[in-house]
């Protein structure tokens, strides 16, 4: 049992490390396998091609030694024995030799083309002569025929049978300019294959926060054409989907303040007492909520403000000075640099929304604008303060809608829950990402990462 469990561990590590070297794209796997299948193909073709002329060749060049031996030995036994030797190198041929003496002696004749050669000249010299053959060193199919001719003199031949015909010079050059072709042509395919996949891909990123479908080209091989017409199916539904339920969202904190507006001023008129005041701060809350709500919806799916080149440097500046104006403790940490095509009025509003938070949880904000050393293009804003923070648990919980954490933030600091949730889906059309971090010596830091924008063509 231990033995198969060691076993099972390294079939285990074997398929991890293979899974680890596996390419991770689909392209090189298909191309690889591919190509990888059309060499072997190839590589076998090439070895039975090559088998099958060398049989071809060997079965003909037994036939012809079966006559040509006949004939030498015939030829040699009749001449004097003072002229054998003048003959026997004008004999000789390319996978035999004549000699005049006993030879080497050896073992038995086994190597399966000196069999089939044997067994030719067992016919050329049966039943004239007495013979024996053995197999002698210089190669695996080498192997020599003592003859004994009629005058008692020996005669040895010595066969170094040839595996088949030499092959061309050219053809590895052949089989490699092959294999090129092969694979150029496998990468065309598989690039062909997996260019709807990419398609796909583009199309799939290329939807928005806001949403709107960006259709993908109904082209192509059938299959595609199929596949491209259900996502685009998709795409309108979801959009669909999410347009019902943003339009009920915004109908409905747009009606609440209606009646939200007319129970103001019904309180407004009433006897001035602590039952009022408690009023006129729910209805706060409820104005906020609606308010707030309309924002969420304009935010998640509404019209994209143009992009323009704006110096964020500047913008941040009149932020802190509209809140410094209003007597709220809000300092800003500049950092001047080249300008950065982006969405003012969106960005804006992101950053007013934090330093709001700031200023509701902890009372005061502090805003860092730093570039990248980098690229000028990459800009990061950071927006801190030093109250009491968020659990780890819940740091990206809170950008979903309507989600409060009350042991950290009390209900009446008057938050809707849905001003982080705005923050984010605002970041995302400026092609920014937002995140929040606890800071190390206390307080909450939300941090802003921009990329400049594509600026719209000039009219």
């Amino acid at each position: 049992m231990p033995g198969h469990a060691a076993r099972g561990r390294d079939v285990s590590r074997v398929i991890a490390l293979l899974r680890r070297l596996a390419p991770a794209s689909l392209f090189t796997r298909l191309s690889f396998i591919l190509l990888a299948g059309l060499a072997a193909a190839q590589y076998l073709s090439a070895h039975l091609t090559i088998e099958e002329r060398n049989d071809a060749s060997m079965g003909a060049m037994i036939d012809y030694v079966e006559s040509d031996v006949r004939t030498a030995v015939a030829l040699i036994d009749r001449l004097p024995h003072a002229e054998r030797a003048a003959w026997l190198p004008r004999l000789a041929r390319g996978g035999y030799r004549f000699s005049s003496g006993t030879g080497s002696d050896g073992p038995p004749v086994r190597a399966p083309h000196s069999a089939r050669l044997l067994a030719s000249v067992t016919r050329a010299l049966t039943p004239g002569y007495a013979f024996t053959a053995r197999a002698v060193e210089g190669g695996p199919e080498r192997f020599q025929v003592h003859v004994q001719l009629s005058d008692g003199q020996p005669l040895t031949v010595d066969f170094r049978p040839r595996r088949g015909l030499p092959l061309s010079p050219r053809l590895p050059y052949m089989l490699a300019g092959q294999l090129a072709l092969v694979a150029l042509a496998c990468w065309l395919a598989v690039r062909l294959a997996i260019k709807p996949l990419r398609t796909l891909a583009q199309a799939a990123d290329a939807l928005g926060p806001d949403l709107r479908p960006v259709p993908m080209p109904e082209q192509g091989p059938s299959e595609v054409v199929r596949a491209a017409r259900a996502f685009n199916a998709m795409q309108r539904r979801i959009a669909a989907y999410v347009d019902e339920r943003l339009r009920i969202l915004a109908a409905i904190s747009h009606d609440l303040q209606t009646p939200i507006t007319r129970m103001r001023l019904r309180v407004d008129l009433m006897d001035e007492s602590p039952q009022q005041q408690r009023l006129i701060k729910d209805l706060q809350q409820l104005e906020d909520l609606a308010r707030q709500g309309i924002g969420y919806a304009r935010a998640m799916h509404g019209l994209l403000e143009p992009a323009r080149a704006i110096d964020p440097n500047d913008l941040l500046d009149a932020i802190t000075l509209d809140y410094r104006d209003s007597g709220a403790d809000v300092v800003f940490d500049s950092q001047p640099g080249e300008p950065l095509v982006t969405r003012p009025g969106a960005l804006r509003r992101v950053v007013t929304n934090l330093v709001d938070n700031c200023l509701k949880y902890a009372g005061q904000a502090r805003i860092v604008m730093e570039r990248s050393a980098e690229r000028e293009a990459l800009i990061t804003i950071r927006v801190l303060d030093q109250g009491p923070g968020i659990p780890e648990a819940a740091l990206e919980a809170v950008f979903e809608p309507f989600y409060r954490i009350e042991s950290s933030r009390n209900r009446d600091t008057g938050g809707t829950g849905l001003g982080l949730a705005i923050a984010r889906q605002l970041a995302l059309t400026l092609g920014g990402a937002l995140t929040l971090h606890n800071r190390p010596e206390g307080g909450l830091e939300a941090r802003l990462v921009l990329r400049a924008l594509e600026a719209p063509p000039a009219p």
